[in-house]
């Protein structure tokens, strides 16, 4: 099983799949956007998807602490 945090953008998702990267902690970004093909979503945001034994590490990253 996976969690998913929903951005309103690719740019947003893979800026915070960055921090998690910067923390060891895999992700992949999910949109609607012709793999970033185009500037814009097909479906209206993204989602950053982590595996669900590192969600609670990676909820607390993004949330600014560590």
């Amino acid at each position: 099983p996976a969690a998913s945090t929903a951005y309103p953008t690719r740019q947003d998702a893979e800026l915070a799949q960055a921090a998690l990267a910067a923390s060891g902690i895999p992700s992949v970004v999910e949109a609607d956007d012709a793999g970033g093909a185009y500037p814009f979503s097909f479906g209206g945001g993204a989602r950053l998807v982590v595996e669900e034994q590192d969600a609670e590490l990676a909820t607390s990253i993004l949330a600014g602490g560590e």
